[in-house]
């Protein structure tokens, strides 16, 4: 399956798409942040729009056979380090591959320092980006632990070449 995966740097045109994505994701993470909707019903992504001011930052989208299938937001923050920010695949396509296959083919577009965070109640998605970086890099990473603004992180580092 993963292999009809099409990878698209997202334009303009397609924030309507990428909002209605994280829609579905931000309801998803709602099992681990508290986050509630706004009076129209709606999350929101209050940093969408510097996605396309912002030259640090990179949306793509992720698209099998014509259809949407999920989002990745990348962020180059201090030291040439790339972010996955958020990162984001239907449930109707998880444990196919096509996260691993999305994930490898953005940090193929970045060469150079990476991380992943994940909090650390979010057990799935650590386990997701460590079985993924382990294919990718051909070794196990692991991660490190951090606090921030006293949320538990667990934090991936490795080189994409």
């Amino acid at each position: 399956m993963p292999s009809r995966l099409e990878l698209v740097a997202a334009g303009p045109e397609h924030q309507r798409v990428l909002a209605n994505l994280l829609e579905l994701y931000i309801h998803d993470f709602s099992e681990f942040v508290p986050v509630d909707t706004g009076a129209d019903g709606r999350f929101g992504y209050s940093k969408l729009p510097l996605y396309w001011s912002d030259p640090r930052r990179h949306p793509f989208l992720a698209r099998l056979d014509g259809a949407w299938a999920g989002f990745a937001l990348v962020h180059q923050v201090e030291n040439g380090i790339c972010d996955m920010a958020e990162f984001f695949v239907l449930r109707r396509y998880r444990r196919t591959g096509l996260g691993s296959e999305f994930a490898n083919r953005i940090w193929l577009r970045f060469p150079g320092p990476w991380q992943i965070r994940t909090r650390a109640a979010n057990v799935p998605a650590h386990q997701f980006w460590q079985s993924a970086i382990a294919r990718f890099t051909g070794h196990a990473i692991q991660s490190t632990s951090f606090q921030a603004d006293g949320v538990d992180w667990r934090r991936f580092s490795f080189e994409s070449r």
